[in-house]
C-alpha cells in the first residue's frame, strides 16, 4: 500500500489572505463566498474562499496536510483551518515542528545547536534593521522566538539600494532576506522550511511531497518537492521563478489559493491511483 502524499503548504498569501491581498477583479456581486480563517484582537484578518475550505477538507482526508509558515507558534495558533489539528505543522520558518500541536523539542534543540556555528548572532543582524539611517522606512523591529528578526516597513519608502545592501550584509553573516507585503524578514539560512519538511518526510516514510508557496523563503521547499505550486503573485512571481515540476496559477490573490488547492487535489488523486 502506497504512503499518503505530503502536502506542505505555506499559509499567508498562498492559502490564506488578508483583505488587502484579495485582488478580486470582478464586481462585488460576483465575488466568491469568503470565510474567515483568522481573528486577531476580535477582528477578522485572514480569509479563504468557501470553495478553498471545502477543497482543503477533502485534501486532508487523502493526504498528510502540513501547514508550513514563517509565523511563530503563537501567530500560527490563531489560524483556523478546517478539519482536525494537523499531525505535523511547521512554524517559525522551519524553526519549530509541531507534532499533534506541540513543539518537538529534539528538532528545536538540534537546530539551535547548529546556529552557533553557521550564522552570526541574532543581535548583530537585528542591529542592521535598527540602524537610525533606516528609520524612514523601518517602522518596528521584532524577533521571532529568538530565531530570526523581522521589521514592519513602509515598502514604498524603502530604497532599492538599501535592500540590496541588506541582502549582501546578511549573506555574509549566514542569513537570508525576504520581503513579504509590509514585512521584511532576516532569517538564518539554517532556519528554513525545506529542512523541516525533509524531517517530516523522513518520519513519514518518505512519501511523495507536494509543496506550495509564494515567497523566497519557500523557494528551496518548492525546488526539492516532487510537485510544486505557486500563485501568480508574490516574491517568486516577481522573480519569475520557474521549474519543470512547478505549476503556476492563472489567477492571483485569494482565487489563486483556491486554484492551487484544486490543482494539488487532482495531483494527489492521480498519485493515489498510482
Amino acid at each position: 500500500m502506497s504512503l499518503a502524499p505530503i502536502v506542505a503548504c505555506d499559509l499567508d498569501r498562498t492559502l490564506i489572505y488578508s483583505s488587502r491581498a484579495f485582488w478580486l477583479e470582478t464586481i462585488d456581486a460576483d465575488a466568491p463566498p469568503i470565510i474567515v480563517a483568522e481573528v486577531y484582537k476580535g477582528a477578522p484578518i485572514s480569509f479563504m474562499t468557501r470553495a478553498a475550505e471545502l477543497l482543503l477538507q477533502g485534501l486532508s482526508e487523502t493526504a498528510v496536510f502540513v501547514p508550513v509558515t514563517t509565523r511563530t507558534v503563537a501567530q500560527y495558533s490563531r489560524v483556523q483551518l478546517p478539519g482536525a489539528v494537523p499531525g505535523f505543522a511547521i512554524t517559525t520558518n522551519g524553526g519549530t515542528i509541531l507534532v499533534d500541536g506541540h513543539p518537538d523539542p529534539d528538532w528545536s534543540e538540534a537546530l539551535r545547536a547548529r546556529l552557533g556555528s553557521e550564522a552570526a548572532p541574532l543581535a548583530e543582524v537585528k542591529a542592521l534593521l535598527e540602524d537610525p539611517a533606516a528609520a524612514g522606512w523601518i517602522q518596528r523591529v521584532l524577533t521571532a522566538e529568538d530565531l530570526f528578526t523581522y521589521a514592519i516597513i513602509d515598502r514604498d519608502a524603502m530604497p532599492a539600494h538599501w535592500i540590496a545592501a541588506l541582502h549582501e550584509q546578511c549573506l555574509a553573516r549566514g542569513w537570508t532576506v525576504s520581503v513579504q507585503g509590509r514585512k521584511l524578514y532576516c532569517v538564518p539560512a539554517a532556519v528554513n522550511k525545506s529542512a523541516a519538511v525533509a524531517e517530516v518526510h523522513r518520519r513519514l516514510g518518505e512519501p511523495t511531497v507536494l509543496a506550495a508557496g509564494d515567497s523566497l523563503l519557500d523557494q528551496r521547499m518548492l525546488e526539492e518537492a516532487d510537485f510544486a505550486y505557486r500563485p501568480a503573485h508574490g516574491e517568486l512571481h516577481d522573480a519569475d521563478f520557474r521549474a519543470p515540476h512547478l505549476t503556476v496559477t492563472t489567477r492571483r490573490g485569494i482565487l489563486a489559493g483556491e486554484e492551487l488547492l484544486g490543482s494539488i487535489t487532482r495531483r494527489v488523486l492521480e498519485t493515489s491511483r498510482g
